[in-house]
C-alpha cells in the first residue's frame, strides 16, 4: 500500500465496459497501424537501422501501454504490476528497466476517492451507520493501491484499527477488464515474445477475481497469523472478522518503520531486515505452501520491537505438493551443477513447449547465471545494480541464452511463485542487504540446519509449535 498524502483526488472510477472497452481497442489498433508502418518503412532499410526503428517502436508500444494502464484502477493496474516482472526482450536494453520500473510504480498511483463516496460502501456492507461500528474514523486516506484504500479507525472495545475499503464502481471496471484482458494480448506478445500470453490471462484472472473478495483476503490473512503465530521475528495484524466484508476489511493497526526509512538504517539492521523479509515469504511457501504474488516493499515494516510486520494478502495461491517438491528438486539440481537432471526437472514443470529443442547444458548455465545470488555459496551484499544485470542476462540479445529464454514458457502455477522470487530479489537489492542466500534458501528448499542466528530461532519456534500439536 502506497502513502496517501500526495494523491490527488478522483471522483470518477471509468467503471462503464464501454468506455473502458474503448481505451484498450483505441490502444491496440493504434498501435497495430504504427508497427505495421515500422515494419514497411524497415523495407528499404539497413539491418542496423531496422533493428533500432523496431526498438523504437517497441518502446512507444511500452510507454502507451503504462500510460493507458495508470489512468484506470482495477484489473488494468493489476494487469501491468504483474507484467513488471516479465522481460520484454523486444524493448531497447537501455530502456527495459526503466520500463519496468514505471509499470511496477502503477500500484503507487491510484488517486483517492473522496470519503462519502467510501462511507456509503462502508456503511452499505456492514448495514446501519459507521458509527454503529467505529468509535473514530479517520476520513483522510493514508494509504491506497489499485482496488482500494486504507483508513485508520478505534472500533468500539478500543482497538486501534485499519479499513481497508474498495473502491465503489471497481468490481464492474475489473469484470470488464478481465473480458478485453485478451485484446492486449498482440500487443503484450510483440513486447515478450517469449510469454505465454494465454496461461498469464488465465492466471490473472483467477487471482484478481479472488482479490475483489475481501472476504477470500482476510481468510488468507488468518491462515498466515495462524501459521505465524507466536513467531519472534514475523508478526500478521489480527482481522476483526465481524466488522469485515466482501468490500470491507478491518485489521489491527500496527506502528513500524516503512521500507524508505528501513533503507536508511545501518547496515547490520538492513541485512536482519532483509534476512527476515527472505525468510517469511520462503517459509509461507516451503513450510505452508502459500505462494504470496505481491511482497512490495509496501507490505512489510519494522515494528519497535524488532519484528516485521506483514500485510496484503489478497493476491496468493496455493501450491500443489508436487510442484512444489519439483521445485525442489530443481533447485538442488542447479546446485549440483547436473545438467540432465535440471531440464528433466524444467520439462516436468512445463518451463519447456518441447524439450528436445534444448540444449541440458545451456540450460542450465542460464539458470546458474540469472540465479547466481541464491545458487552461489557464501556472503554475498546485493545492490540494485546487480540485481538489473543478473535480470538482464538472460534477455538482453548480446546474452548468449538470448534466444533460449524467448523459447521458455511460464507455467501458470509458477507465475506467483517466480514473481515472489523476482520481487524479493529486487527488494533485498533496493536494500543492499548482505547474506549468504544460498545457505538461507537450503534451510527452505532442502531441509538445510539453520545458517543464522534467526535460523536458531525459527527452528527452535517450529520444534516447540510441533511438540505442542502432538
Amino acid at each position: 500500500m502506497a502513502k496517501e498524502k500526495d494523491r490527488p483526488q478522483e471522483n470518477v472510477l471509468p467503471s462503464g465496459r464501454v468506455a473502458r472497452t474503448a481505451r484498450f481497442g483505441g490502444l491496440v489498433a493504434g498501435q497495430s497501424l504504427r508497427w505495421a508502418g515500422t515494419r514497411a518503412a524497415n523495407i528499404g532499410r539497413t539491418d542496423e537501422h531496422a533493428e533500432r526503428a523496431m526498438g523504437d517502436r517497441a518502446l512507444g508500444v511500452a510507454e502507451e501501454l503504462v500510460d493507458q494502464l495508470g489512468q484506470m484502477r482495477g484489473a488494468a493496474m493489476k494487469i501491468g504490476q504483474v507484467l513488471s516482472t516479465v522481460d520484454f526482450e523486444s524493448i531497447p536494453e537501455a530502456e527495459r528497466e526503466r520500463f519496468k520500473a514505471k509499470l511496477g510504480a502503477l500500484r503507487d498511483a491510484a488517486p483517492s476517492v473522496p470519503w462519502p463516496k467510501i462511507r456509503r460502501v462502508v456503511e452499505q456492507d456492514l448495514g446501519g451507520r459507521l458509527s454503529d461500528h467505529f468509535a473514530e474514523v479517520d476520513e483522510e486516506a493514508f494509504a491506497a493501491a489499485s482496488i482500494g484504500q486504507v483508513h485508520r479507525a478505534v472500533t468500539h472495545d478500543g482497538h486501534d484499527a485499519v479499513i481497508k475499503v474498495q473502491y465503489p464502481g471497481v468490481a464492474e471496471a475489473v469484470e470488464t477488464d478481465l473480458r478485453n484482458m485478451r485484446v492486449l494480448f498482440p500487443l503484450i506478445k510483440r513486447l515478450a515474445p517469449a510469454l505465454d500470453v494465454n496461461a498469464l490471462g488465465a492466471e490473472l484472472r483467477e487471482r484478481v477475481a479472488e482479490e475483489l473478495d475481501y472476504e477470500l483476503e482476510a481468510q488468507n490473512q488468518r491462515r498466515v497469523a495462524r501459521a505465524v503465530r507466536g513467531h519472534p521475528f514475523f508478526v500478521v495484524p489480527r482481522v476483526h472478522t465481524a466488522l469485515s466484508s466482501r468490500r470491507v476489511l478491518v485489521s489491527d493497526y500496527v506502528e513500524g518503520l516503512g521500507f524508505e526509512a528501513v533503507k536508511a538504517l545501518p547496515e547490520g539492521e538492513r541485512d536482519r531486515f532483509g534476512e527476515i523479509v527472505f525468510r517469511f515469504f520462503f517459509s509461507l511457501l516451503h513450510h505452508e505452501r502459500f505462494a504470496s504474488g505481491d511482497p512490495h516493499p509496501g507490505n512489510y515494516m519494522l515494528c519497535p520491537d524488532g519484528r516485521v510486520c506483514f500485510l496484503d494478502f489478497g493476491l496468493m495461491r496455493t501450491v500443489a505438493p508436487d510442484t512444489l517438491a519439483a521445485e525442489c528438486a530443481l533447485a538442488r539440481s542447479v546446485v549440483a551443477g547436473d545438467a540432465a537432471e535440471a531440464k528433466a526437472w524444467l520439462a516436468e514443470l512445463g518451463y519447456l513447449p518441447d524439450p528436445a529443442d534444448f540444449d541440458a547444458d545451456r540450460l542450465l548455465g542460464q539458470l546458474r547465471a540469472t540465479g547466481e545470488w541464491a545458487f552461489t555459496p557464501g556472503f554475498r551484499r546485493l545492490s540494485p545494480d546487480y540485481v538489473r544485470a543478473a535480470t538482464e542476462v538472460g534477455g538482453a540479445p548480446g546474452s548468449p541464452y538470448f534466444e533460449q529464454m524467448r523459447r521458455l514458457t511460464l507455467p501458470p502455477e509458477a507465475l506467483l511463485v517466480r514473481r515472489m522470487e523476482g520481487l524479493v530479489f529486487s527488494v533485498l537489492g533496493e536494500l543492499r542487504a548482505g547474506g549468504d542466500w544460498l545457505a538461507l534458501g537450503r534451510e527452505h528448499w532442502d531441509s538445510g540446519p539453520p545458517s543464522t542466528a534467526l535460523g536458531e530461532q525459527d527452528a527452535t519456534w517450529r520444534a516447540a509449535r510441533g511438540a505442542r500439536a502432538k
